[in-house]
């Protein structure tokens, strides 16, 4: 493709992105819907550099301020992720220049939300919570892992095949995978080869699924046999987990108020060749499917619906499409469906809340009102849990008996996760 042709079409997608009226991911994926010509090199270059300009938006619109000519055009050539001297070719000679004179900017010297490319609103939180008597050094950090793009982490489906076999699979594959570090399921690859047609991903030996995701699916840690509910199953990636985990035994219930992201656990069960699975649409945490397993389960998960500020990396967009008033509103919901999951456990049974957000209002907030609250609930203690279910290095992942994952530590996506065992 010319290089002025696929410049012009990074603004155009850019600005549709930067409506900020539906989620980047799904904007990207229906203009290259619309455009199925692109190969894969220029959808890559699309994408990521889309995805670069959301991570540092307000640095790039204060640097576009010295440029000339449509905003979108100055943003994209600010945020290339492509070939340097392909956008070269497709600028002038005043753009060039421009370019160029950005390059002396010693970014240190500019005001920190230019460095950290956060609102206000989530940024100053997070300092208060990372910042040690006055040393913001972690909170840099976190920043700059956020503005990096995450790596693929895969879960090897061990119903198929062991991690080490799974790894070998994938480097005949031309695809180089390590160890994770924490889940004894995971294995990382750098970049993102296109894994779909994949002898190994088509026969369900390997999942998408970050780390982080993967080590809630741990903390739960079902048992053959057992009854369990995943009660915010979304596409189904802990589900699949769990299942694997039971040894496609027992009952493993997938609940969902959306129906359409329970059809998207469907080419992913059949891969995964489980049959103890039950995916069911609820109307809401109330729901008398819901209401005929009380006190029948003996582990239940609750993913909750949240911000999903801890997976920036991956969605950048949503530091700009999220708000104070909408973590209010969430925090409420989230109260209301751990509420309504804990009526399912049976005595003895294992209750986890987890969140893939940063903020404690998320998180700590809720699990602590849910301990007050429910005497008959026993907190358990995180680490305890992990390293029961063969979890490296388990402490480094727990606060306060918590689960505490951070993008700069642990190389995963930010989650939270409080475990009880009711009396």
């Amino acid at each position: 493709m010319h290089p002025n042709a696929l410049l012009d079409m990074s603004c155009e997608l850019l600005r549709a992105v930067l409506k900020f009226d539906s989620p980047a991911d799904g904007v990207v994926s229906a203009y290259f819907r619309k455009n199925k010509g692109l190969g894969q090199r220029e959808r890559g270059t699309l994408a990521e550099t889309v995805y670069t300009v959301l991570r540092k938006r307000l640095l790039l619109q204060h640097l576009a301020q010295s440029g000339s000519g449509p905003m979108e055009r100055r943003l994209v050539i600010l945020g290339w992720a492509g070939s340097e001297a392909f956008l070269h070719s497709a600028l002038s000679p005043q753009e060039r220049q421009w370019l160029d004179q950005l390059k002396t900017i010693d970014h240190a010297n500019l005001a920190p939300k230019l460095r950290h490319n956060l609102p206000d609103w989530l940024a100053e939180p997070l300092l208060a919570r990372l910042a040690k008597d006055g040393d913001e050094t972690e909170f840099w950090a976190l920043a700059a892992a956020m503005n990096e793009a995450a790596p693929l982490d895969l879960r090897v489906n061990l119903l198929k095949a062991k991690r080490e076999e799974a790894q070998a699979a994938l480097k005949a594959a031309g695809i180089e995978a390590e160890a994770t570090p924490f889940s004894p399921w995971g294995l990382r690859v750098q970049g993102k080869p296109a894994l779909n047609k994949l002898e190994v991903f088509t026969n369900g030996t390997v999942e998408v699924q970050d780390e982080g995701s993967q080590l809630l699916a741990l903390l739960l840690d079902p048992k053959r046999s057992e009854m369990v509910v995943d009660f915010c199953a979304g596409a189904g990636g802990k589900t699949l987990a769990l299942g694997a985990a039971m040894r496609n035994t027992g009952r493993l219930y997938a609940f969902d108020v959306s129906g359409h992201r329970l059809d998207a656990l469907k080419p992913r069960l059949a891969r995964s060749g489980l049959s103890n699975v039950y995916p069911a649409q609820i109307a809401h945490e109330r729901d008398d499917r819901v209401k005929r397993l009380t006190g029948k389960i003996d582990r239940v998960l609750v993913d909750a619906p949240c911000s999903g500020l801890g997976t920036l990396r991956r969605n950048p967009d949503l530091k700009w499409r999220q708000s104070p008033q909408a973590v209010k509103e969430l925090q409420v919901k989230q109260a209301a469906i751990l509420e309504s999951a804990a009526r399912l456990l049976k005595s003895g049974g294992r209750l986890v809340y987890a969140t893939c957000s940063l903020l404690s209002a998320e998180n700590e907030e809720i699990a602590q009102a849910f301990s007050a609250a429910h005497p008959e609930f026993e907190p358990l203690a995180a680490q305890d849990c992990l390293e029961r279910a063969h979890v490296a290095n388990a402490a480094s992942l727990c606060e306060h008996g918590f689960v505490r994952l951070w993008p700069h530590r642990h190389g995963s996506d930010g989650f939270f996760a409080a475990a009880w065992q009711k009396k």
